[in-house]
């Protein structure tokens, strides 16, 4: 199949797949967790190599996002097993590190480091294909299909400009839910 006929995101059921074949890895912790912050909040794989623990406040539960791409930073609340998964990863973090993600020398991972490590959680996932800026997509359909709207879309992606985000809602099957009834 033709990557531009692949389908870019993936399904809650898939996402699900892929945190738990990553968790089978030799870093299962940092990878599944890293996928599942990566998809939760729509990160950009440096966005997610580059974040550091002065970045998360565990106690207040907020993630601080720095966009890259002229994009708008925010802070997202962080879910209660995020926050499980992300006090879990720094308490095995050895040696301690500023970055959240590290390699096993304790310095970030790299952009191919996260490539890798999705396409091997996804080929144990028995997912045709997945790539880091899918989970991106993942984060953007996901929210559109759950009936958010464009708008609130645009300010948890970081999107300067609407008209990025607007494909998302696009793709979400919400406003035809009723057409037949």
């Amino acid at each position: 199949m033709k990557a531009s006929n692949r389908r870019r995101y993936l399904t809650e059921a898939e996402l699900d797949r892929l945190i738990k074949a990553a968790r089978k890895g030799r870093y299962g912790q940092r990878d599944a967790t890293l996928i599942l912050i990566m998809a939760r909040h729509g990160l950009r794989v440096t966005e997610a190599v580059d974040l550091n623990w002065d970045q998360v406040d565990l106690s207040k539960g907020h993630l601080h996002v720095r966009r890259l791409k002229n994009g708008i930073a925010s802070v997202h609340p962080i879910q209660g097993y995020e926050l499980r998964a992300l006090r879990e990863l720094k308490r095995g973090q050895e040696p301690p590190s500023a970055f959240v993600f590290t390699s096993e020398r304790g310095g970030p991972m790299t952009r191919s480091n996260v490539s890798k490590m999705i396409a091997a959680a996804a080929e144990r996932a028995n997912l045709p294909y997945a790539h880091p800026h899918m989970l991106r997509h993942t984060c953007g359909h996901l929210l559109a299909d759950a009936g958010h709207d464009t708008r609130r879309l645009q300010l948890w992606l970081g999107h300067s400009d609407i008209k990025h985000t607007a494909h998302y809602s696009e793709l979400s099957s919400k406003p035809f839910k009723d057409f037949w009834k």
